[in-house]
Formats: C-alpha cells, sequence, structure tokens
C-alpha cells in the first residue's frame, strides 16, 4: 500500500533560496497592480453608470488613465517573469478553454480598449486645450448616455473578470497544495477591490464620493475577512497535504507576516480607523487607505511565496 503524500517544507532558513530560484517581486507585484486595476474598474463603471461623469471633481476622470499606467506596469513586471520572451505573441494565436494563461491574455487585451473608451468621456484638461477635436468628441461621448452606460457596462464585467483571474491563475496549478483552493479567486477580487476603493477614497476631491468609498471599502475589508477564513478552513479540512500548507500561516514561517502585516495592519485596523471616520467620531486620514494598499501587497506575496514553498512529493 502506497502511504499518503506528505507536504515537502524545507527548513525556515532555507525558504529565500528557493523561493527567489521560481518566483521573485515580479510576479507578486504584477497580481496586485492587476488586482488594483480591476478595481478600479469596477469603481469607474459604477460611477459611470449613476451618470457622475458629467460632474468636474468625479474621480471617474482620474481612474482610466492611471489604469492604464499600473496595469502596463503590471505587464511589464510579468514580461521580466517570462522565461521565453520573444514568443509570448503566440498567447495571441489562439484561444485554449482550459487554460487559465489564454483567459489572462484575452482578459488583458480587452482590457487596454476598454480603459481608453473611459478615458475618451474625460480626456485630462491639457489634452483637450491642444486637441479641438477631442474635446469635441469626448462632449458628444460624455453626452451619449447609452454609450457610457455600456462602457460601465463593460468596464465592471471586464474588472470583475480580471480580478478573479489574477487569483485563478495560482488555484489552477494543483502542484501547489496551498493555492489549489476555489476561493482564491474570490479573495483576490474582493482584495483587489478594497485596494481600489481605499485608493480612490485617497484621491478622490468630491466629500460624497469619499464617504461613498469609504463605506464600500469597510464593506470589502470585513468580506475579505471571511473569505480569508474560508480560505484557510477549506485548507484545514481538506487532505493532510493542504493541512500542511495552511500551517503555514498558522505557526510556520510566514505567520508572523500574514497575521500582523496581513490581517492586522492590512485589514483589521484601517477598518476599525474607518469605520469611526464614518461614523464621524474621527477625520478621515490616508493612514488608513496606506495600510490597505500595503496589505493587499503583502497578501500577494505571502500568498505567492508560501505557496512555492508548498509542494507535493512522494513518501
Amino acid at each position: 500500500m502506497t502511504p499518503m503524500p506528505e507536504l515537502f517544507l524545507t527548513r525556515h532558513n532555507d525558504l529565500v533560496d528557493p523561493i527567489l530560484h521560481v518566483w521573485g517581486w515580479e510576479i507578486p507585484v504584477y497580481l496586485f497592480l492587476g488586482g488594483w486595476v480591476a478595481g478600479m474598474m469596477a469603481i469607474t463603471g459604477f460611477f459611470l453608470l449613476r451618470g457622475r461623469q458629467k460632474e468636474d471633481l468625479c474621480v471617474c476622470a482620474v481612474l482610466p488613465g492611471l489604469s492604464l499606467v499600473l496595469l502596463s506596469l503590471g505587464m511589464l513586471a510579468l514580461f521580466l517573469d517570462l522565461e521565453h520572451k520573444r514568443y509570448v505573441w503566440r498567447l495571441y494565436t489562439t484561444f485554449e478553454f482550459s487554460s487559465p494563461m489564454s483567459w489572462g491574455a484575452w482578459i488583458l487585451l480587452a482590457v487596454y480598449p476598454a480603459l481608453l473608451a473611459a478615458l475618451l468621456i474625460r480626456p485630462p484638461a491639457a489634452v483637450q486645450a491642444r486637441l479641438p477635436a477631442l474635446r469635441a468628441l469626448a462632449s458628444r461621448l460624455a453626452e451619449d448616455r447609452a454609450a457610457v452606460r455600456t462602457i460601465g457596462v463593460v468596464l465592471i464585467v471586464l474588472g470583475v473578470m480580471l480580478g478573479v483571474y489574477t487569483g485563478v491563475l495560482l488555484s489552477a496549478l494543483g502542484a501547489r497544495p496551498l493555492w489549489n483552493s476555489a476561493m482564491l479567486g474570490i479573495l483576490f477580487l474582493v482584495s483587489g477591490l478594497s485596494s481600489a476603493a481605499a485608493f480612490t477614497h485617497l484621491v478622490a476631491r468630491h466629500e460624497d464620493e469619499r464617504v461613498l468609498l469609504a463605506q464600500s471599502d469597510n464593506v470589502f475589508l470585513g468580506v475579505e475577512l471571511f473569505v480569508l477564513a474560508l480560505f484557510l478552513v477549506g485548507l484545514l479540512n481538506s487532505t493532510g497535504v493542504h493541512i500542511q500548507a495552511a500551517r503555514l500561516v498558522l505557526g510556520g514561517p510566514f505567520t508572523a507576516v500574514f497575521w500582523v502585516l496581513v490581517v492586522g495592519l492590512g485589514i483589521v485596523v484601517p477598518l476599525l480607523i474607518q469605520s469611526l471616520a464614518v461614523s464621524h467620531r474621527v477625520a478621515h486620514t490616508p493612514v488608513a487607505p496606506l495600510l490597505v494598499l500595503i496589505g493587499g501587497l503583502a497578501l500577494r506575496f505571502v500568498i505567492v511565496y508560501a505557496g512555492q514553498v508548498s509542494r507535493w512529493t512522494g513518501a
């Protein structure tokens, strides 16, 4: 009778070399920026559906351009991690229904024109001043309610798909027990929404938008905490290798970073601060949004690094 495969864990002092040898900083950064952009797309789409594109101070005029920049930086990080960079174009010569990477490549291809369409509704003032024809086109587009609503719906749909994809990309790799969870896509989506809401709350100039985004971020943080719990419970109630994978953050070498930086400072503390802020007990502060962004980035590093340490091996 063949014994059950067990999870192989390297010694604590030997963690750094095998981790950095496989995936370094590029993949966690790519996953974080992708989730952040996904959240900003959903928020922009929501504001467009509410007709706020006509408001001079609407943050929806800022987010599309910023999303294009951040997504491009994320794609650069992903490109730097690729081993065969010259053949990346082959992803766009076919579509594999069962391949998360294929889905992601085509989703990202669709995201760029959607963000450009949203940017065209409210181009930067400096660009409009230099291009009168673009200003006239943007004015007509902003007044076309059906077109604006269509762009808003497309942004929300693509944003959700992009956010889920960043988690599915890992969960599809069954060779790593920590990643082998259906909750990972939901976790990364909610975390991306939280990061986007926190950042948008930080840069929004309209008071109503800031309050709405702070309230929304509180909801996202609460849901993220719940999904994290389900993620760990699912691992602990699975096979022996999944239980040992969960122990990487439950007493293992990643415990301190996970519970202090991700859960404590990245979720619980901002949730308390923003709950007091929306109830007018304390003033709104940039501390909470910045902690949410740091926690979101730390979550990707912990999941990616710990997942590479967890593995199946024959007994």
